[in-house]
């Protein structure tokens, strides 16, 4: 019986991975030496498989940046502003360029947006007419035999074609499966080659799990076919994870692999139907450890699950997997000192994921392992037995709702009239609310951390920032201000801190897209609001200005989705404490004078489940919590909220029901595309697309944000249109983001002219 994860983080327990690249982008390193890292990082992850007890080592799951750009690389289907950077042959910096783009070379970076309704992003793969596939990369045919070189057995992971073509960008109207075969013939000659070096390949297609094109779904089977002929004596793992696989189920079943992998953890429900309709031919990698949360396994549930399985096809035809890559996980528990130890024993991280799917097989075998299992039932009974769960004040609250405290006293019309006394002028600007997070005030976060310097030291520090920020923001000429933020240490984090129900991880990091890892707090139980949790910073900031002064708040989806969620109730019923809490704030922060207040729900599109049939109910409670925290204002209080990398235009009824009357959302790295969904539906409220992108170094110029902003023209009203950045700037430098605010602010100067002329 087969034991195996689908992947593990690339990071490193330590960020490990983050630092050295970092070190190569300020070139304090070289390639060989980045390479070298990387080279370490992935034998050290191999070990770690192994010495868990597990069978294979997962080779082409690590990646310098995002493995959907790998891919990308390894088809050749470099977009054409990227080509012939360093001649013929590509570099390791050109890889990068793709990613984040050159401002000494104007070259846009690609698009990112989320995996599936998980927190980390991928770069978009670019698809145009143009496209030639061709073999590019053989990072994972070389990565594969060093695994073995160096005593470990392997198993390459490939991001299948139909997962890439499907998540793919279209360019220029260009059909993009007219290129499924031309893309084949490179995954063929790749599986060839892994074919030599290893006897079983993973090709992940969770788009099985989603709503697949036609296009997709008629051409599967024939290719997989295809795939597994070129194979040859290794066999293909084919790999679904995030949800249950039933309507493209049939496909999968027609594909003659070897194994298919389903994700117990989420798609229980059709584990009955696999077994049911599988080929004799066919076996079954079973998905019992989850991929994505922090929780220690229940192994008498996996077991059950397990033993269904094996009493049904016989453990020959089985084998035992995490959910999902374990990229979704921070790396080892170990490293926690300081958590209770209550919570400790019930959590467990991608070290202790791949021991737990060892241990989980070998008792599916026979081995006895009643040490191990007792210790995991104690564990989880004393989890469900602790008093801390619950909290009377989330229980009263949750039971004195009424359907009223999600309405604003009137419709947006009136609103937009009571909020005339703000007086902001045409195409009114803001930012999105972070400010750089500099070494100093990392450093002076630190410093209180450690208790090397006093809290009156460290408020000292952070008014000086905070009015430093303000200042360069009337300098700039901005209209709506913000404080920047230099006190947070993470948008979700900060406000889990101060909520009942969290806990920290020291070590918890997890990937979000590039080098951008984020540390998740825990939910463990019942949710409430001690205490006011802005209020102090943002009133000083408005102390210190005549201009609007906006709050900044996380919204409750978002606090949802970020955080590792405890799993004995419906996330509905967690995110509707969190909206109560968060309802307070803002309340609070009314009353204090603040009169413009933005709850950001940049995750509202990536809690949704991958299905489109599933989606309805849970916008439904999603944008109810995103109401109940926010409508407690007067109608001349003005609410924001911003969305970045949303699936903008299939729920834009629903972002519309939100009722905000300013939402901004992500439209400059894919230039201005997202805003054709105004051609038909008329948005009600006020918007401001982004009009550059932050997450990418480059500062674009003024001719070119003054042409996004004409674009923006075409679909949003003038009295209708914000101006500001795709997203907050707390990852830039301020070299790279305050030129661009400046930019910015002199390209919405000369629309305003224009605007201006024609009146």
């Amino acid at each position: 019986m087969i034991k195996h994860i689908l992947g593990y983080p690339s990071m490193g327990a330590r960020r490990e991975l983050k630092i050295a690249i970092e070190n190569f982008w300020n070139k304090r390193i070289d390639s060989a030496s980045l390479e070298a890292e990387g080279a370490r990082l992935r034998r050290q992850n191999w070990l770690i498989q192994k010495d868990a007890g597990l069978d294979f080592v997962c080779t082409g799951d690590f990646s310098f940046y995002d493995r959907m750009l790998d891919t990308t690389a390894m088809l050749g289907l470099i977009p054409a502003r990227f080509k012939n950077l360093s001649g013929d042959k590509s570099t390791i910096e050109d890889y990068f360029k793709m990613a984040r783009g050159d401002e000494r070379l104007n070259l846009p970076a690609m698009e990112i947006t989320k995996w599936f309704d998980t927190n980390y992003h991928y770069v978009v793969p670019e698809i145009s007419q143009s496209a030639s596939p061709a073999l590019l990369s053989d990072k994972i045919i070389f990565e594969t035999i060093d695994a073995g070189e160096h005593g470990f057995k392997p198993k390459p992971c490939l991001i299948g074609p139909f997962t890439y073509l499907s998540l793919a960008k279209s360019v220029d109207g260009f059909d993009k499966w007219e290129l499924l075969d031309g893309i084949c013939k490179i995954y063929s000659k790749v599986i060839k080659a892994l074919s030599k070096i290893s006897a079983l390949i993973q090709i992940e297609e969770p788009i099985l799990c989603a709503d697949m094109d036609a296009a997709a779904l008629k051409n599967f089977a024939r290719v997989y076919k295809t795939f597994n002929k070129d194979a040859a004596g290794a066999q293909i793992l084919l790999a679904t994870y995030f949800d249950a696989i039933d309507a493209n189920l049939e496909a999968a079943l027609e594909s003659e692999c070897a194994y298919l992998h389903i994700d117990i953890c989420r798609g229980k429900s059709t584990t009955d139907e696999v077994l049911k309709r599988l080929p004799k031919d066919m076996k079954i990698s079973a998905g019992v450890v989850d991929g994505r949360n922090i929780w220690r396994n229940d192994f008498e549930n996996s077991l059950s699950a397990l033993y269904k399985i094996k009493n049904t096809i016989g453990i020959g035809r089985m084998a035992t997997a995490s959910s999902c890559s374990l990229l979704h996980s921070p790396s080892d528990l170990r490293l926690e000192t300081k958590l209770p130890q209550k919570i400790i024993t019930c959590m467990a991280f991608a070290v202790q994921k791949c021991r737990e799917i060892a241990v989980l097989g070998e008792v599916c075998e026979g081995v006895k392992l009643d040490e191990e299992l007792a210790k995991n039932k104690a564990a989880l009974d004393a989890k469900r037995a602790d008093a801390r769960l619950k909290g009377t004040q989330a229980e009263e609250r949750m039971a004195g709702f009424t359907p009223d405290m999600a309405q604003r006293k009137s419709p947006y019309k009136k609103r937009k009239e009571a909020q005339k006394w703000l007086k902001l002028p045409l195409l009114p600007s803001t930012t999105i609310g972070s400010f750089p997070q500099t070494a100093e005030i990392r450093k002076a976060r630190n410093l209180r951390k450690k208790g090397e310097i006093s809290e009156t030291e460290y408020e000292v520090f952070l008014k000086k920032e905070i009015a430093a920020c303000v200042a360069r923001q009337e300098e700039l000429g901005l209209d709506v201000l913000v404080h920047g933020e230099p006190e947070r240490n993470d948008m979700v984090e900060y406000f889990g801190e101060m909520l009942n129900g969290f806990c920290f991880t020291e070590n918890g990091w997890v990937q979000s897209y590039g080098t951008r890892c984020v540390k998740p707090p825990v939910i463990y139980a019942d949710v409430s609001r001690p205490h006011p949790m802005t209020l102090k910073w943002i009133n000083y900031a408005a102390s210190l200005t005549k201009k609007p002064m906006k709050g900044m708040l996380t919204g409750p989806v978002t606090i949802l989705c970020w955080s590792f969620v405890r799993d004995d109730m419906p996330r509905s019923e967690i995110c509707r404490q969190i909206a109560f809490a968060i309802r307070d704030e803002v309340a609070d922060l009314e009353k204090s004078g603040v009169k413009i207040i933005q709850i950001d729900e940049a995750a509202l599109s990536e809690g949704m489940p991958i299905k489109g049939k599933d989606r309805s109910n849970y916008l439904k409670w999603a944008v109810e919590c995103f109401r109940l925290a926010t409508c407690c204002v007067e109608d001349s209080t003005q609410i924001h909220t911003h969305m970045c990398y949303s699936e903008f235009n299939s729920i834009i009824r629903d972002i519309a029901l939100m009722d905000a009357d300013v939402i901004s959302i992500e439209a400059g790295r894919s230039n201005m595309e997202l805003l054709k969904v105004f051609e038909d539906f008329d948005y009600p409220n006020d918007i401001g697309p982004g009009v550059y992108d932050i997450h990418s170094p480059r500062v674009p110029s003024v001719e070119e944000m003054a042409n996004l902003i004409r674009k923006a023209l075409k679909h949003i009203s003038a009295e209708r249109l914000w101006i500001n950045p795709d997203c907050g700037l707390k990852t830039r430098k301020p070299e790279e983001a305050l030129p661009s605010l400046k930019n910015m602010m002199d390209a919405t100067y000369i629309v305003r002219a224009e605007l201006d002329g024609l009146h």
